[in-house]
């Protein structure tokens, strides 16, 4: 290990000794950090994969009983059935803090342009399969937006988990040591500079 390049006094060394205390502390909050972010980062990545099961089943279900209903329709009516939403949605973004990490929280508030009409279409224009099949995928919208909230949950967790890991092994492997060699190497000149200024004082006398 390659030691810091000072002058071998005191003063130096005294620096150096609350460096290192610096420096242990903070290697051992960042490893605290990392392992509390590892916890909650496997807490994600399992209700991701849950969740992502769950929409994936139910999108590929809900999308052949929608092919199904639309090959009932002409292509005319089924655009006209979608030409004017009765609902409007507007995504709300709230931001939490976990360990320093910013992530977002994703909430919905829909309102309604027609009270009187749950459906942006006549139940005339339609087939049952149809609207069977649109209901079902606005049930899916709360776990559609809990879904994207979880995975960038766990991109900016992972990015931040690195970050950490980075940090740790920087102080662990690198900065730790150096400072650690450098306070030997000037323990030792001291200690030599000491007895040389023995043997002086006794050939002096």
């Amino acid at each position: 290990m390659v030691r810091l390049n000072v002058k071998p006094t005191r003063m130096e060394l005294n620096g150096l000794k609350k460096r290192l205390k610096t420096a242990q502390r903070g290697h051992k909050l960042l490893k605290d950090k990392r392992d509390e972010l590892m916890r909650h980062f496997i807490d994600l990545i399992r209700e991701n994969a849950r969740l992502r099961q769950e929409v994936e089943a139910v999108l590929q279900h809900n999308m052949q009983e929608f092919v199904l209903a639309k090959s009932l329709e002409n292509d005319a009516m089924i655009e006209e059935l979608f030409s004017v939403p009765v609902r409007e949605a507007q995504l709300i973004i709230e931001v939490d803090n976990i360990m320093s990490v910013h992530v977002p929280r994703f909430l919905i508030n829909e309102t309604s342009t027609d009270s009187a009409n749950q459906l942006s279409y006549s139940f005339l224009n339609s087939n049952s399969e149809m609207d069977n099949t649109i209901q079902k995928m606005e049930a899916q919208l709360t776990k559609l937006l809990r879904l994207a909230e979880v995975e960038k949950n766990c991109q900016l967790m992972a990015d931040e988990i690195e970050k950490t890991r980075r940090r740790v092994n920087g102080l662990e492997y690198s900065i730790i040591p150096q400072l650690e060699e450098t306070i030997h190497y000037i323990e030792l000149k001291l200690e030599e500079a000491e007895r040389s200024n023995l043997v002086r004082i006794m050939k002096v006398k």
